[in-house]
């Protein structure tokens, strides 16, 4: 079965999520569970874990935290879906190769990969500001940006994600968004290709 990685761009609004179930396996990023059950919950954050692991939506989800925080949640809290996050596939000397300094939506795009998914669709990756603010569907809620703070610097998420594409030369990526889109000049390989988000809901409809 082919993969949906959920972002939480403001991009996705346009995709009714629920429609994606029994389609695709669904991985998904922090407060996804509050509106959606996915496959796969990547948590970084350990108050997202927190959260995702007291809300009912996550029962039959697999949640992924880093490895500080695995003890805590499976040992300590006896949740016996924690799981800890994919090892990079890759070493290097830079401080965007270091794991601590992944985020959830890396992870989440490298499970999917790690998975062995032949086809992984990216969705609510928006990278980009929102009307010159922070693109998240989420920001103005608990553990998230407030609705007025200034946009994220993505550079961390362009160059860590190209080393996915990089190292899964097999696998097919698509980034499903507005055709206007542009998509990094890091991103450009053959293995990745935009997706126009209005083709991607007549895909799976």
């Amino acid at each position: 079965m082919d993969a949906v990685v959920i972002g939480n761009g403001e991009s996705r609004r346009a995709i009714n999520l629920n429609q994606l179930k029994n389609h695709f396996t669904l991985i998904g990023c922090n407060a996804l569970h509050r509106d959606i059950t996915v496959d796969h919950l990547i948590c970084c954050d350990r108050r997202m874990a927190d959260e995702a692991t007291t809300n009912l939506n996550t029962v039959d989800t697999l949640i992924y935290v880093r490895e500080d925080w695995h003890h805590y949640f499976r040992k300590i809290r006896k949740n016996k879906n924690i799981r800890i996050v994919p090892d990079l596939p890759y070493t290097g000397e830079h401080k965007q190769d270091q794991p601590e300094h992944w985020g959830s939506g890396g992870y989440a795009i490298l499970l999917a990969a790690s998975l062995g998914i032949k086809n992984i669709y990216i969705l609510g990756f928006d990278l980009y500001p929102y009307r010159n603010k922070v693109n998240n569907i989420y920001k103005g809620t608990q553990h998230y940006a407030k609705q007025e703070a200034g946009p994220v610097d993505y550079s961390y998420w362009v160059y860590q994600i190209s080393k996915i594409f990089k190292y899964f030369p097999n696998t097919n990526f698509f980034i499903v968004n507005d055709a206007e889109w542009q998509i990094p000049r890091e991103w450009q390989n053959k293995n990745v290709s935009l997706k126009n988000i209005s083709d991607f809901s007549l895909h799976y409809k």
